[in-house]
């Protein structure tokens, strides 16, 4: 037997239980994992509510961890037994051990320990694909970037600056605005205080930027829209204030014919080639030091339902680590 959070139904952090769970021997293609640390991310809100499904209940829930290979099942030829790796994207992770498919794995090198591994993957990782993929950030370009003092948001206003974007960050306080600038972003915005594409305008002398980053979804969406410039990107690509209502898509066309998307981690790792392509270039960012991953808070994976609190409650700075 081994522990983990599971929800037997969707709800606030009380439906987090931590129980007992049997983990059998991996079947093939499978490996079983001796976990470290697992990533907190609002994802993991979003399927203990029942915004996202979770499959059949009672459901392990946790989307991403750092852990040890100590069994290979059949077929498994480029893992072993002492292997230390870490994954995004796949459900059950908050638990003591599990059973994972392989290919979802990417090998971790010692230079990164276990703490930053498990806060890295899914948050590195979003912001690879928005920064390479969605709107490939140039220098001189810029960007717009929610919670920008938050998990995802420290890492792309770190990784945007190194590709020489001018990098605007919005955030709730003060303090937050103080970490946002020590990581990168260069001018910041106080979104309950100040109007967000008013303030955007002003910054870049009322060209608007290339994209916004917007990860809080309803609250924010037509300030996004009215931050671009022409042709500007919008990628909407969390719900922290709900989901986006139904619009006319020719706002866009009357706002400057721009472009927007709505992209997911899960599209950007659904294949073994871009799993590896985008942990490759965090996982170098992060080993050389250019980005750093700021794990600010650190709980028992047994507290997981105060973790999530403090998460909704916009309580937590950068990322937060669940220790097993």
């Amino acid at each position: 037997m081994t522990k983990a959070i599971r929800i037997h139904q969707t709800g606030g952090p009380e439906v987090l239980t931590w129980e007992d769970i049997e983990v059998g021997d991996p079947g093939p293609g499978q490996v079983r994992l001796q976990q470290a640390a697992c990533g907190l991310n609002y994802i993991d809100v979003y399927g203990r509510s029942g915004l996202y499904p979770v499959g059949d209940l009672p459901a392990v829930m946790g989307m991403e961890a750092v852990g040890v290979v100590d069994a290979v099942g059949d077929g498994v030829t480029d893992l072993s037994v002492g292997d230390r790796v870490a994954y995004p994207m796949t459900l059950g992770a908050y638990a003591e051990a599990r059973l994972i498919d392989a290919v979802k794995l990417v090998k971790i090198p010692d230079s990164i320990n276990d703490e930053t591994a498990a806060a890295m993957m899914l948050k590195g990782l979003t912001a690879h694909y928005l920064l390479f993929r969605t709107y490939p950030v140039k220098a001189g370009d810029s960007i717009l970037v929610y919670a920008a003092a938050g998990g995802v948001g420290l890492i792309l206003c770190q990784w945007a600056n190194l590709l020489g974007a001018n990098v605007i960050g919005c955030v709730g306080s003060e303090e937050k605005a103080r970490l946002a600038k020590e990581n990168g972003c260069h001018h910041t915005i106080l979104y309950r205080d100040e109007d967000i594409a008013s303030r955007v305008r002003e910054i870049t002398a009322g060209k608007g930027v290339a994209a916004a980053y917007d990860s809080i979804g309803k609250a924010t969406f037509e300030a996004s829209l009215d931050s671009l410039r022409p042709f500007g990107v919008m990628a909407t690509y969390g719900n922290a204030s709900g989901p986006v209502e139904p619009f006319n898509p020719m706002i866009l066309a009357a706002k400057g014919s721009l472009y927007l998307t709505r992209p997911t981690l899960a599209t950007h790792v659904s294949t073994r080639e871009l799993l590896l392509e985008g942990a490759e270039r965090l996982i170098d960012v992060v080993a050389s030091g250019q980005v750093r991953i700021s794990v600010n808070q650190t709980l028992p994976l047994a507290e997981c339902a105060e973790a999530h609190r403090q998460l909704e409650a916009r309580e937590t700075t950068g990322s937060t680590v669940l220790k097993i």
